[in-house]
């Protein structure tokens, strides 16, 4: 019988209305220092209370059982985040949800009074538009996009960015985001961020002796 993911894994962070949280998903295989400072840059610019890392339940490049692998990549994303400011949590696999629109459905109610702002790197602005009802999640909360190197560019030239134009803060004008209405979105220049979890997992693969 498959065991469930520990109570703590995948609990709700304490929050109370009034509260400006950011919301940050992703697999986190692994978190790395680049999700953190990502999360302290947004939590300075965007003046958020909160950030919290919402682990995927399941990565498909794991044999391992869905609640044994959540549960590893929970507590060692604890430790990478290492900020009282910075809550992990797996609460995904609690509401059930596949896609980004259906988590924010299924979470935002049990927000009630938190502003919420999604936070997200550049590399996924550039293909949002391909998301599932990405409408629907611009339409649901503010959007925080950060830049990586070498995607300025191509994000903000892409389908999403176009469309959703003319509800773009400046820069300037981040720490408002939080409290706009959605549609609403700023992107941020720094940081720089050369990291990712796909670039960590090749590295750590076994090499071919052949």
């Amino acid at each position: 019988m498959q065991e469930s993911p520990a109570s703590d894994t995948v609990a709700l962070p304490l929050h109370f209305p009034g509260m400006r949280v950011g919301i940050f998903g992703g697999s986190f295989d692994p978190a790395h220092e680049g999700h953190r400072q990502v999360s302290l840059v947004g939590l300075r610019a965007l003046g958020l209370d909160q950030v919290w890392w919402l682990v995927s339940p399941q990565n498909p490049l794991k044999s391992t059982a869905p609640s044994e692998d959540l549960d590893r990549r929970v507590r060692a994303a604890r430790l990478v985040a290492n900020h009282p400011r910075i809550r992990v949590t797996g609460i995904e696999a609690t509401l059930g949800t596949n896609y980004t629109a259906e988590l924010l459905r299924r979470l935002l109610p049990r927000l009630a009074g938190v502003s919420v702002v999604w936070m997200m790197g550049a590399d996924n602005l550039a293909q949002f538009h391909r998301w599932k009802d990405w409408q629907t999640i611009a339409a649901s909360v503010p959007i925080a996009i950060f830049n990586r190197p070498g995607l300025a560019l191509k994000a903000l030239a892409g389908p999403a960015a176009h469309s959703l134009a003319a509800w773009r803060l400046p820069e300037q004008a981040a720490a408002n985001l939080a409290s706009e209405a959605p549609p609403a979105w700023t992107f941020l220049s720094r940081p720089h961020i050369p990291l990712s979890s796909t670039q960590l997992r090749a590295l750590r693969k076994p090499r071919s002796t052949s």
